[in-house]
């Protein structure tokens, strides 16, 4: 694996499935996956049971049913999946750039692009519909922003304002500075 990732490759906190409240952690290092537990019971049997933890190589844990069972049980199938993959060596290097860093790429892309960019996953929805996005986009798309405009995409959004014509904003800008007029 690339020697500039850092040792912990991914981590995991979760509950067990109802009615258990047990406590678990799954994390992925360059050689090793580390699974615990902390059984909390008001049983008396499991009152006095210590914490655990089971450690595998990934070879080790691609063979290893049982623990990827309890993976998938509580942390889901997609967390498994993702495990997998690292085992194997396949790391999403995209999924682990900032969203500071990806909103600066995704600046560049043509419109077409960004929406269907919001379509692959869940965190790319969030940043395509995000102001800071949008407010770059608007920065690079017009010559000027006055103090007015900026107030009037702040309240409506930045996403908003850019798909907004210019007589409709012209008339909210109106009704803005109407208002403010009649509120001194």
């Amino acid at each position: 694996m690339a020697s500039w990732l850092p040792e912990t490759l991914y981590e995991t906190v979760g509950q067990g499935p109802a009615p258990s409240k047990d406590y678990y952690q799954l994390l992925v290092t360059h050689s090793q996956i580390i699974f615990r537990w902390w059984k909390i019971s008001l049983r008396s049997e499991y009152r006095s049971a210590r914490p655990g933890e089971a450690k595998d190589t990934h070879e080790d844990f691609l063979d290893n049913s049982h623990l990827q069972v309890q993976v998938a049980l509580i942390f889901g199938r997609r967390t498994l999946e993702y495990v997998f993959s690292l085992c194997k060596g396949e790391i999403d290097f995209l999924e682990r750039l900032s969203d500071h860093l990806l909103l600066s790429i995704i600046s560049y892309l043509d419109l077409e692009d960004i929406a269907r960019l919001s379509q692959t996953s869940c965190r790319f929805a969030k940043l395509c519909k995000s102001d800071i996005l949008w407010e770059q986009i608007v920065q690079s798309a017009c010559d000027t922003i006055t103090p007015d405009m900026r107030a009037l995409a702040e309240d409506m959004g930045w996403r908003q304002m850019f798909f907004t014509n210019k007589l409709q904003l012209q008339r909210q800008l109106r009704k803005r500075k109407q208002r403010q007029g009649s509120q001194r």
